[in-house]
């Protein structure tokens, strides 16, 4: 094949039947749609090149610069494009969670601006966090900037309701799988795909899958944040189901080592969250016929090696960690004090705790409660792996965006010997929904 532009490449990605070995279901054909193969290396590539091309001619003119809220595979596709047309690409981000994506960008010549969000992803709802309003600067008709805003672009869904959904049915012969599975992210993937293949079939069954509260997978959201994204409809998912990390790697690692598809943590999350659902309907059909499912492989392994040695160091020949989060147990998190916003503000005036604040340094910077102290989650899991990092008689309040985080830190600290050690029910965000004083630095 030859293409006169790299961009004539994305799309026409294979659909690779796992092998039944693999996924031990009797009943059910498992079909893995591998957008990880697309040039700039994810399912990304399509929605990037579909919400940028409308507007790259205007901002070739005007010399503009593209502009996404992304620290992940969006952004990287839009800064090889931002390239290819000679302009600069910018992303703005609460936080980059992974170093070889950043590091990928700047290789690219991104500039990556980390703005301080109250919380962890943008909330449109809030309309005081500086996340929100640097959105909303972009979306102006008068802005000077290329804003592809792929958490409210219909173009994002488009593409793959016009491509990766009606390539899915061509691959089938024409006939729709009886299951979709997909993880939620932007949600352009899995409304896209979702619509084309129901026209096709209505009966298909949409499952949407979410990370676990208490855990971060790159590329999903959890349940409360998909309730954030502009291109979320509740609607488009017959049922809704969490992954956490652990299981995500475990997927990973099967379609890494045993299906030879070099998938991230997003395409294990995917298959171990299809199997784990088709696992429940794998019955026999009355005329025998053997039924259909397809997933989704977002991107590859490579980008995310730290994030794997982080949580799974015994993969790369190294000992476990000591005082991991991923030792707490359901019934060490349940003993866990939590305690709410007017709670929390009466403890710390009687028995001034040390606060700390696991949220990113901007996110801090933005607001916070005062006197709390800024340790970012991972920098705080680091300093417990050595043992507990101040005295454990003195009383502690930890907060996070939600409190899960939080939740699980005070598990673990109580385990450790902590005597006094709580969690701000809801973080940051419940305190300052009940109205509880925040300064800002």
């Amino acid at each position: 094949m030859r293409y006169d532009s790299v961009t004539a490449a994305i799309g026409d990605t294979p659909l690779v039947r796992i092998e039944p070995a693999v996924h031990g279901l009797r009943h059910i054909d498992v079909y893995a749609k591998l957008e990880m193969l697309n040039p700039f290396g994810s399912v990304k590539d399509r929605a990037a090149w579909n919400m940028v091309r409308p507007g790259l001619e205007s901002a070739v003119e005007r010399r503009s610069q593209i502009v996404e809220l992304s620290s992940g595979n969006t952004a990287k596709a839009l800064s090889v494009i931002a390239g290819m047309y000679g302009l600069s690409f910018k992303s703005v981000t609460n936080r980059m969670r992974v170093p070889e994506v950043r590091d990928l960008l700047l290789l690219l010549g991104a500039e990556i601006e980390e703005l301080p969000g109250r919380s962890e992803c943008l909330d449109p709802t809030d309309t005081e966090d500086p996340l929100t309003l640097f959105h909303r600067a972009l979306s102006d008709p008068d802005s000077t900037y290329l804003h592809t805003d792929q958490y409210y672009n219909e173009s994002n869904t488009r593409a793959h309701e016009l491509g990766t959904g009606p390539e899915i049915l061509a691959d089938l012969d024409g006939r729709a799988p009886d299951w979709f599975i997909a993880c939620v992210g932007t949600a352009g993937s899995s409304t896209g795909v979702a619509r084309a293949l129901r026209a096709a079939d209505p009966r298909v069954h949409v499952a949407g899958l979410v990370a676990h509260k208490s855990d971060f997978i790159p590329g999903i959201r959890t349940i409360d944040e998909v309730h954030e994204v502009g291109l979320f409809d509740p609607a488009t998912y017959d049922t809704m189901a969490s992954v956490s990390a652990d299981e995500a790697i475990e997927g990973m690692l099967t379609l890494n080592r045993r299906c030879g598809i070099l998938a991230g943590p997003t395409g294990g999350a995917a298959f171990h969250g299809a199997v784990r659902h088709l696992q429940a309907v794998d019955t026999p059909t009355a005329d025998g016929e053997r039924r259909t499912a397809v997933f989704i492989v977002c991107d590859r392994v490579e980008s995310y090696l730290s994030y794997v040695k982080q949580r799974r160091p015994d993969l790369f020949g190294l000992k476990e960690r000591k005082n991991s989060l991923r030792d707490v147990s359901e019934a060490e998190l349940g003993a866990v004090v939590s305690v709410p916003a007017h709670e929390a503000e009466a403890w710390i005036g009687t028995a001034q705790p040390l606060i700390i604040d696991l949220r990113s340094a901007s996110a801090y910077t933005a607001l916070h409660i005062e006197d709390s102290i800024n340790i970012a989650d991972e920098l705080f899991g680091e300093l417990v792996r050595g043992g507990l990092p101040f005295s454990r008689r003195r009383p502690v309040l930890l907060a996070c965006p939600v409190g899960d985080r939080s939740a699980r830190f005070a598990a673990l600290l109580t385990r450790m010997g902590h005597s006094e050690v709580r969690s701000l029910d809801g973080g940051i965000i419940a305190w300052r929904d009940a109205g509880a004083p925040l300064v800002r630095d």
